[in-house]
């Protein structure tokens, strides 16, 4: 079984879903911790909850970013994950941390990407006038937003939706194939491989996963 540590800043909406499957032994893996920069972070209660150990640790205190991500990942490290999940984790990382787990971390992000990169998804793909948005799974890389992606789930947009409308559409897929990616990953199906997503010994294209 796959060791799992998730990052998180906010509710845990995310981290909730791969709780579920990991209860119910679908996710392949073991959750052996969940890590907050907020120590008011709902998602931990909803670890704790689940009988998954927790930690906190605040930026506060570090000079920089280079600062706080090494002692960030020396507390991830001694749980000795296979697999780190970016489950809400609302901070920039840098580049060293990035590298060391190469391959090995995930990201789900709420816009089909390449758009929308960065923050305010919704309102973006609103503004626009786009009559479809949705979420990617990702690995992650030193470009914000920009590893390859594996997986996505697209979702309408209706005349007169705002953004919380479309953002509980959206969360929705991001519940549903989330935990699927992770479950690929823990059996071994999925990697990252020369920049590239690959599922089943296939690269993936660069909008991820399309049944054929």
């Amino acid at each position: 079984m796959k060791r799992i540590v998730v990052l998180i800043s906010g509710s845990g909406s995310n981290l909730q879903a791969l709780l579920s499957q990991a209860e119910a032994a679908q996710l392949g893996g073991d959750i052996v911790a969940v890590i907050s920069n907020k120590a008011e972070a709902y998602g931990l209660e909803r670890a704790r909850i689940a009988g998954v150990p927790t930690a906190v640790l605040s930026h506060q205190g570090y000079a920089d970013r280079e600062g706080y991500d090494a002692a960030l990942m020396a507390l991830i490290d001694g749980y000795r994950p296979d697999l780190v999940v970016l489950a809400g984790f609302m901070r920039i990382l840098t580049p060293g941390l990035v590298r060391h787990y190469q391959g090995r971390m995930l990201n789900i992000h709420p816009s089909l990407l390449p758009n929308y990169q960065g923050l305010h998804t919704h309102r973006r793909a609103i503004e626009a006038g786009d009559e479809e948005h949705g979420c990617s799974v990702h690995f992650v890389t030193e470009e914000l937003d920009g590893g390859p992606v594996v997986l996505q789930a697209r979702v309408p947009i209706f005349a007169g939706d705002d953004e919380a409308a479309v953002a509980a559409r959206v969360l929705v897929q991001e519940h549903a194939i989330y935990p699927l990616v992770v479950r690929w990953f823990c059996d071994g199906r999925l990697a990252m491989r020369d920049g590239q997503a690959v599922l089943d010994g296939k690269a993936l294209p660069a909008q991820g996963y399309a049944e054929d």
